[in-house]
């Protein structure tokens, strides 16, 4: 008899038998611990997170490995995917489908947004929790399941089923134009350098440039062209913009015709 529905027989009695079923729909498999998932499906902003002894009762933990898993698991996608393009480019193809919003609309999609426990309040809010869940979530199939299986949910039920690797890849995100976007909001002098130019081993010309936010160094990147390597160093200038408040106060702080902005 197909163990899926021995499995799935010995949960029609159980107090969980819902959230078996539930977790078995998005997985297309028998979850083994459920406890898992429900750890991984539980914010911390729910009044019902409890910690004993140290032991944190919410997803954090789990989202810390599914975002390390999720990051390699797509890297290995890309890279067997794009055999001959380079390093620049694998990253940014990566970054634009693991980034937090595709990531909330995934969750979505998945149904996960239906088993997450978290507060009322936090969900009426623009955040990434939905996105952080599926990333918990990851976490726990990994632990689950083992990585075999975490790279075939991965690849089935994410790629497969929700994003267009080949339409996204040729999507550019204008990242200095964004940049460019925040620095005249806040009245801030936003300027490119040259770092260096050189040729590779396959004698490709390499582009190394970095950004400046009120004479304050926010980015480096490299790039085949000139105009990738200002990408990647804009790229990294708002990742520090958003993840880095000592850094945002720093350029502020060197804004003489504003001296109220605020990030």
């Amino acid at each position: 008899m197909d163990k899926y529905f021995l499995n799935g027989l010995r949960y029609l009695f159980h107090p969980k038998k819902n959230t078996y079923f539930a977790l078995r729909k998005i997985l297309g498999f028998s979850p083994k611990r459920i406890s898992l998932y429900e750890e991984a499906l539980h914010h911390k902003s729910s009044s019902l997170e409890a910690s004993t002894k140290g032991s944190y009762k919410n997803n954090e933990r789990l989202e810390f490995l599914g975002d390390a898993i999720l990051s390699a698991i797509i890297a290995d996608i890309v890279f067997k995917k794009f055999n001959n393009r380079n390093e620049g480019f694998l990253t940014n193809t990566r970054s634009k489908i693991v980034k937090r919003e595709a990531m909330d609309q995934i969750a979505h999609e998945l149904g996960l947004n239906k088993l997450i426990v978290s507060s009322t309040r936090l969900r009426e809010q623009k955040n990434h929790v939905f996105g952080n869940a599926l990333e918990a979530f990851i976490g726990a199939i990994y632990m689950d399941q083992g990585y075999r299986k975490t790279y075939r949910f991965i690849k089935d039920k994410i790629i497969k089923k929700h994003i267009n690797i080949d339409e996204l890849a040729q999507k550019e995100e204008n990242f200095k134009s964004k940049l460019l976007e925040w620095s005249q909001k806040w009245r801030i002098e936003m300027k490119f350098s040259l770092l260096e130019k050189y040729t590779d081993s396959d004698h490709n010309p390499v582009f190394h440039s970095q950004v400046f936010l009120n004479d304050v160094l926010a980015g480096v990147g490299t790039g085949f062209s000139k105009r990738e390597s200002q990408q990647q160093a804009a790229h990294m200038a708002l990742k520090r913009i958003r993840s880095d408040k000592d850094f945002v106060k720093k350029v502020l702080a060197n804004t003489t015709d504003n001296p109220s902005a605020k990030p």
